[in-house]
C-alpha cells in the first residue's frame, strides 16, 4: 500500500495537523494549532482522531506518521503523511511552539 505523503514544506499553512509523537517530544516543540495523539495510544483513542479531510499526520522524521497514515487510510479516513516530519518542518522555518513557553526544539 502506498502511503499518501507530502513534504513538510508543502503542507498548507491552515492544514489540520495530528502530531503522533510522545508527550516529551510534543512538549519540547510542535506546530501551533496541531493536535496531539501519541501513536502508542492511537488504537484506544481512535475516536479522538480529527475528522478533517485531509488530516496531515506528523512525527519526528516521518516513520511513525507513515504507519499511522497507513492505519487511518485502511480505516477509510483521509490522511496524509508529513514527509520528513517535524525535523523538516523546523528546518524549513515553519512555526514552532513549546509547552510552558520555553524555546521550542525538536527532540
Amino acid at each position: 500500500m502506498t502511503v499518501p505523503s507530502l513534504p513538510a514544506a508543502e503542507v498548507p499553512a491552515d492544514a489540520a495537523l495530528l502530531d503522533v509523537r510522545e508527550a516529551d517530544e510534543w512538549n519540547a516543540g510542535h506546530a501551533p494549532g496541531a493536535r496531539h495523539l501519541p501513536m502508542s495510544e492511537l488504537t484506544v483513542r481512535i475516536g479522538e482522531v480529527p475528522a478533517d479531510d485531509p488530516l496531515y499526520v506528523v512525527c519526528r522524521s516521518g516513520g511513525r506518521s507513515a504507519r499511522v497514515v497507513q492505519y487511518l487510510v485502511a480505516q477509510g479516513r483521509p490522511a496524509v503523511n508529513v514527509g520528513g516530519g517535524m525535523q523538516q518542518w523546523a528546518a524549513g522555518g515553519r512555526p514552532l511552539v513549546a509547552e510552558g513557553g520555553g524555546a521550542p526544539e525538536i527532540i
